[in-house]
């Protein structure tokens, strides 16, 4: 009995010892014990200090006969990057491991110059000599000790120190001299000196310590500190985390390239931001704060948590936005994408988009360990304006308010001529002026110097373009001519947007043709409107270069010019939409594309564009490239006064004539019997025109001050079948100040 209770307990003892150690391994495999965190900071420190100083004078020398002028420049650039660790007796304290580079440089250039004799003053000369030094100390080291140091103050402010240690570097230099004039020839040297070990000294900076620790956040250090002395600067820059994973980000940050200069990163600076169509090197920094290897994935999104519209939305992994990355025990590394930032303006509904959330993942086993946002702004790209003819910048004075009421101050307009010493353009200056102008290929060379100067002053790779009337066309010409291939394989106009552009001429140049003709003056901005001219221009001038057309046309007026067709009152829908895919149609005139309506209603959908829009090259459509020739016969010459024009052999005339403020003429018309009878007048719209058949009745009119009055080319036509006998013309100038007229008169409209 005794033998059986000693064996019940000796089972039930190791019984109880096997349930006892599986409950513990149930437990331990359910709630893993996390490590304690010794208060260790870790991140990365970074230290910059730059200095630079110069010297430029001129001093006379003793003899009064001359003088030594000295040019020195010298320039210092030192910087550090600090990976912060863990110290190895996980004892709360931390090291600092250093990437340092440093470079200096000293230039001086000394010119003598002293008149002297080598003929004891009978005659004299320049006696000059050069001398120019130059001096360069540079060095690079990585995985150097530093010292840091962060010290919390009892009133929740801190100070961040880093001290830096020396390095090796080498020095190296040269001079050389040079002489002219002396008596007796005088050689120059040049010397070299090979570069020579030498030792660059360490530095080292601590913050004022008047940055608060986040109480919501008190694990987490970031700030910067900026400290400038006579001609130095030094910052100090921290990211820093207690407690963290061992694995995380320190930083995230943007860099675009610095127009011209292809592969010239600078870094974004945050209030500023980029244009739409940068590329962006999107780059974050990478610490692994443990003592082993770690291979982790980073992944770039746009994300949309926190904004007032779109919260909701998921992230979005950015195109190529994902990557892997080697990190060596307390190794810190800066991992980036390029992004084409193409559309970021806009949300593709067409609303603005003003910033640009970037979120950075990190992942170590599929496991995400860490993740940062930063906002990024993106504007729209500049907008180039271009004028037309008889215009200048100021016919879109009002664009930079509308721009700005659209999106924000970011959305820039360049109107070409406003700067005009970045380009001018001359299309006639005033309405109805016969002054000289320079052509269509010289208009586009002032064109491509202004879309030069918005990308500078925007820092822009891209911009877009509207272009009213006769801007078109000279727009046109600039991007075949004149516009150079950006290096990301995108064309440098995103996208032409046309208003009113006789892309198949208009016939009312013709008309403008007849009445310049009485002068003996036609501009080449007229000239070169005329249909058969631009036939030919659509012939030579076919490349679009990827960039995208769209064209709006005005079609208020049912006849023009010897036309019958809708139109704006210089241009024919036909000729506007030539083989434009991209077309659309407005009630507006002529001069009044360029208002806030057609903006609204046209322009701004066509720019608009989203990230996930169409921001191809559309194709032509393959219609006739010309419209049919529309020829104008028998220009006259000399005033209306006294004379009776006799229409018997259907010809076209052409007259002109000035009024006195207030004055009324009317016209005699001797008229044969014809088909139609058409009038085309080009005045001021204070100028009413009134047509009177044979009976005496108004027949037509075009009255002063009414809104067809302020079409350029205002017409009066017949399409029924005209008596002989004889009209006349009543013109009446309703202002107080002498108005000049212009006419034209035609039959046989198309």
């Amino acid at each position: 009995m005794k033998r059986q209770i000693v064996s019940l307990l000796i089972l039930t003892a190791l019984f109880g010892s096997v349930l006892d150690v599986a409950a513990q391994r149930r437990k331990a495999a359910s709630a893993p014990a996390a490590p304690k965190c010794s208060g260790a900071w870790t991140g990365t420190i970074t230290y910059k200090r730059t200095q630079s100083a110069s010297d430029n004078k001129t001093i006379q020398r003793v003899s009064g006969r001359g003088q030594d002028t000295r040019n020195w420049q010298m320039s210092y650039a030192y910087n550090a990057n600090v990976t912060v660790v863990e110290a190895p007796e996980r004892n709360g304290s931390s090291l600092g491991m250093a990437t340092i580079s440093h470079q200096m440089s000293s230039k001086e250039r000394v010119d003598a110059v002293e008149k002297n004799s080598c003929d004891r003053g009978k005659t004299w000369r320049d006696m000059r000599g050069t001398s120019s030094s130059e001096t360069s100390t540079s060095g690079q080291a990585s995985g150097e000790s530093a010292n840091v140091g962060i010290n919390l103050n009892s009133d929740g402010t801190y100070s961040v120190s880093v001290g830096l240690p020396q390095i090796k570097g080498k020095t190296s230099g040269s001079q050389s001299s040079s002489f002219s004039g002396q008596c007796t020839a005088k050689e120059g040297s040049n010397l070299s000196m090979p570069p020579t070990e030498t030792t660059i000294e360490g530095n080292s900076l601590t913050s004022d310590g008047t940055t608060r620790i986040n109480p919501d956040d008190p694990n987490k250090l970031a700030g910067s500190y900026s400290y400038t002395w006579q001609n130095v600067t030094e910052t100090i820059t921290w990211n820093l985390q207690k407690c963290g994973a061992p694995l995380r980000i320190t930083d995230l940050k943007f860099a675009d390239m610095k127009f011209p200069n292809w592969n010239d990163w600078q870094d974004i600076v945050p209030q500023k931001g980029t244009i739409d169509g940068n590329l962006v090197k999107i780059k974050a920094t990478v610490l692994n704060a443990s003592g082993e290897t770690k291979f982790a994935d980073l992944k770039f999104k746009e994300t949309f948590k926190g904004d007032k519209w779109d919260g909701a939305r998921p992230d979005g992994l950015l195109e190529n936005g994902e990557t892997s990355v080697r990190l060596d025990p307390g190794e810190s590394r800066e991992v980036e994408i390029v992004w084409d930032s193409s559309g970021y303006a806009w949300f593709d509904d067409g609303r603005p988009r003003y910033l640009q959330r970037i979120k950075a993942e990190l992942y170590e086993n599929d496991k995400k360990t860490d993740e940062k946002v930063e906002n990024l702004k993106v504007a729209p790209k500049p907008l180039v304006l271009v004028h037309g003819l008889w215009s200048n910048w100021k016919a879109w004075e009002t664009w930079q308010n509308i721009l700005t009421s659209s999106h924000s101050y970011d959305w820039k307009a360049f109107p070409v001529g406003e700067k005009p010493e970045k380009g001018v353009m001359d299309t006639g200056g005033e309405f109805l002026s016969s002054a000289p102008t320079k052509t269509i290929h010289g208009n586009a060379v002032e064109v491509d110097r202004y879309v030069k100067y918005a990308q500078e002053d925007r820092n822009a790779w891209h911009v877009d373009i509207v272009a009213h009337s006769m801007g078109g066309l000279i727009s046109r010409e600039y991007i075949q001519a004149f516009m150079k291939p950006v290096e990301d394989g995108r064309p440098r106009v995103s996208h032409l947007v046309m208003l009113g552009t006789p892309n198949m001429g208009s016939p009312c140049a013709d008309t403008m043709d007849i009445a310049f003709s009485i002068t003996g003056t036609t501009p080449n901005a007229v000239r070169e409107l005329k249909p058969d001219v631009v036939a030919e221009f659509n012939r030579v001038v076919t490349a679009r270069k990827g960039v995208k057309f769209s064209v709006l046309a005005g079609n208020p007026l049912p006849t023009m010019c010897k036309k019958i067709e809708w139109n704006d009152g210089v241009v024919a829908v036909s000729s506007a939409h030539w083989v434009i895919k991209d077309k659309g149609i407005s009630s507006s005139l002529h001069t009044d594309l360029t208002g806030t309506k057609d903006f609204t209603d046209f322009v701004r959908p066509h720019i608009a564009i989203g990230p996930k829009g169409d921001h191809n090259p559309d194709v032509p459509t393959g219609a006739s490239s010309s419209m049919p020739n529309t020829k104008f016969y028998g220009a006259g010459a000399g005033p209306f006064f006294g004379s009776s024009p006799v229409f018997n052999d259907f010809q076209d005339i052409g007259k002109a004539l000035k009024l006195a403020g207030q004055q009324t003429t009317e016209i005699e018309l001797s008229l044969e019997a014809r088909n139609d009878l058409g009038i085309t007048i080009m005045a001021d719209a204070s100028v009413s025109i009134e047509l009177i058949d044979p009976a005496g009745q108004v027949v037509g009119k075009n009255l002063a001050n009414t809104p067809e009055a302020r079409a350029w080319f205002r017409s009066i036509y017949l399409k029924t079948p005209v008596a002989r006998g004889a009209w006349k013309l009543r013109v009446t100038n309703t202002s107080e100040v002498e108005r000049p007229a212009y006419f034209a008169i035609w039959s046989n409209a198309r």
